[in-house]
C-alpha cells in the first residue's frame, strides 16, 4: 500500500529535503549575486543600466538593425533606458521558434508630481502620485530615497540619486501620533491615508532672507547647487521615492532575503543569470526586462508596445524568416512572482494550490481574477512540457495560484505574450508581503527559478 501511495499520490516536499551540500552552497552563492544586484537597482532605469553593464562584461554587444547573426552571438537592445531585450542566437533558425523569458523591472513606488514642491507652515514637501498597487499606509513613517532623472530644456539629462549612500539624507511621510488619532483610527485602512496625502517631508530650515516660502527656497537652492536644476525642470522630470531599506538576510538561519522590489526584479535577475550562462543554444534564447507591468503594460516600454515585435522582426529578417512563423513555434516563460502562502493570513489562501516558501519555483497555469478573467490560461501540454524539462534538470518546482478564487486576483505580462500566438506560462519566485515596501523571498526559491529558466533555455 505504501508503494501504491508513493506511485499514485502527489506529495510536495520542502526543497531543502531534496538537495545536498553542493547545491546548498550554490544557493548561497547565487543569492549573494542577486542581493548585490537588487541593492543597486532601485528603479527600472537602474535595473536596466546595471543589467547592460553586466551583459557587456559577459560578451554581449548592442544590436544594430542589419547586423549579421551567427549561432552563439550575444546581443542586447536598450528600449529608452527603461526596458531591455537580450538574445543569444541559436543553432536552429528562428523559423523553429525562440525560447523567451520575460520579467518586469518596474515596482510599486511614489512618483513625484510634475508640480511637486510646496511649502506649508515653514515645512517643505514633495507631492506624489503613487505608481502600481500599494497599501498606502505602508509608505508612511518609513525612510525614503529619491531616484530618477531630470531632462533639461537643453536636452541634457541629469541623473538624481539621494539617500542610497548611508551618509546621505533620507525623506519621510509623517503620521499622526496615537494620542490624537482617534478619528483617523476609526477609518478603514483604505480610507485612513489618501493618495493626495502621501506628501514627502524634504526640509524645514528657512533661507536667510525675509521673503515668502523661505524653506522651499533653501531646499531649491540646494538642489540647484547639487544638480543645476530649477523648479521648472521638475516639469520634465521622472523622479521617484522608494524605500531606503538595504537588502538583507532574514531569519536566524539566513534562509530568506528581505528588500524592496523583489516583484519582479527577483525574476529579472534569474533570467539575466540564465541567459549569461547559455552558450551555443539549440534555439535562440531571448530575455526581456519589461517596464510598466505594474500599471498594465501600456506605453512604449511596456509589453503591449511594438518594441519587442520590432526587435524580433529584425532578428527574423536577418534569417529570412516570417515573424509570425517564429512566434507560433516559440515558447515563453513569463517570469513573474507568485504570492507565497502566509500562515499568518490563512483565511485568504488556498493552501493546496498556493505556492510555499522553500518549495521551489512557482508555476502558475493561469492568473486573472474570479472566473479566470484576464488570463491566457496555459495549456495542459505546456505544463507537461515544463514538468519534463524540470525533471530532467533537477529543478524543484510547485504549482501556484493567487489565493482563494473569489478573494482577488492579478495579472502579468503572460497574456500579452500569448496574444502574439506564443505558448506562454507564468513561473517565478513566491513572495511574502508582495507589493509592500519591504518584501521577503526564500533563497532556495530564487535559485530554483534561475535553474528553471536555464533549463528552458537549454531544452533540446
Amino acid at each position: 500500500m505504501d508503494e501504491m501511495r508513493s506511485k499514485l499520490f502527489y506529495e510536495q516536499k520542502n526543497g531543502y529535503d531534496l538537495i545536498g551540500t553542493e547545491e546548498r552552497i550554490a544557493v548561497e552563492e547565487y543569492s549573494r549575486g542577486y542581493m548585490e544586484y537588487l541593492n543597486i537597482s532601485r528603479t527600472e532605469r537602474e535595473a536596466v543600466n546595471n543589467a547592460i553593464a553586466i551583459a557587456m562584461d559577459r560578451g554581449f554587444s548592442e544590436y544594430r538593425p542589419g547586423m549579421a547573426l551567427k549561432p552563439g552571438m550575444k546581443i542586447f537592445s536598450n528600449n529608452r533606458g527603461k526596458a531591455l531585450m537580450l538574445a543569444v542566437i541559436g543553432k536552429k533558425p528562428l523559423s523553429e521558434g525562440a525560447v523567451i523569458a520575460g520579467a518586469h523591472v518596474d515596482a510599486p513606488r511614489l512618483d513625484l508630481k510634475q508640480v511637486t514642491m510646496y511649502e506649508s507652515d515653514e515645512m517643505c514637501y514633495f507631492k506624489t502620485h503613487y505608481y502600481g498597487g500599494i497599501k498606502k499606509y505602508q509608505w508612511v513613517t518609513i525612510p525614503l530615497e529619491l531616484h530618477g532623472v531630470v531632462a533639461l530644456k537643453s536636452g541634457e539629462v541629469v541623473e538624481v540619486s539621494i539617500g542610497r549612500d548611508p551618509e546621505e539624507p533620507k525623506f519621510v511621510i509623517t503620521d499622526l501620533l496615537p494620542h490624537l488619532a482617534q478619528d483617523q483610527m476609526k477609518k478603514t485602512m483604505a480610507e485612513g491615508f489618501t493618495g493626495e496625502g502621501l506628501n514627502i517631508l524634504i526640509g524645514s530650515t528657512p533661507y536667510a532672507d525675509e521673503g515668502k516660502d523661505r524653506v522651499k527656497l533653501a531646499v531649491m537652492s540646494m538642489l540647484y547647487d547639487m544638480y543645476g536644476i530649477t523648479e521648472e525642470d521638475f516639469l520634465s522630470a521622472e523622479l521617484t521615492a522608494v524605500p531606503a531599506f538595504d537588502v538583507c538576510e532574514i531569519g536566524l538561519d539566513r534562509s530568506l532575503i528581505g528588500g524592496y522590489g523583489h516583484d519582479d526584479r527577483v525574476c529579472a535577475f534569474a533570467e539575466l543569470k540564465a541567459i549569461f550562462d547559455v552558450n551555443q543554444p539549440e534555439k535562440t534564447c531571448v530575455c526581456i526586462l519589461a517596464d510598466k507591468e505594474e500599471t498594465g503594460s501600456d506605453g512604449v516600454t511596456g509589453m503591449q508596445s511594438a518594441a519587442f515585435d520590432c526587435f524580433m522582426e529584425d532578428l527574423c529578417a536577418a534569417q529570412g524568416v516570417e515573424l509570425r512563423r517564429c512566434y507560433e513555434n516559440s515558447f515563453c516563460l513569463s517570469a513573474d512572482v507568485s504570492n507565497a502562502y502566509d500562515p499568518l493570513y490563512p483565511e485568504v489562501s488556498e493552501k493546496r494550490s498556493d505556492s510555499k516558501i522553500n518549495y521551489g519555483m512557482g508555476i502558475c497555469k493561469f492568473t486573472g481574477s474570479r472566473g479566470k478573467a484576464g488570463t491566457s490560461d496555459a495549456s495542459a501540454e505546456l505544463v507537461a512540457y515544463l514538468r519534463r524539462i524540470f525533471a530532467d534538470n533537477g529543478v524543484v518546482w510547485q504549482m501556484a495560484e493567487l489565493g482563494k478564487v473569489d478573494q482577488g486576483g492579478g495579472g502579468t505580462i503572460a497574456k500579452y505574450m500569448a496574444n502574439r500566438n506564443i505558448d506562454t506560462i507564468d513561473a517565478g519566485v513566491p513572495v511574502l508581503s508582495m507589493h509592500a515596501p519591504f518584501e521577503v523571498v526564500a533563497k532556495f526559491d530564487c535559485y530554483m527559478t534561475y535553474k528553471g529558466v536555464l533549463a528552458a533555455y537549454q531544452a533540446k
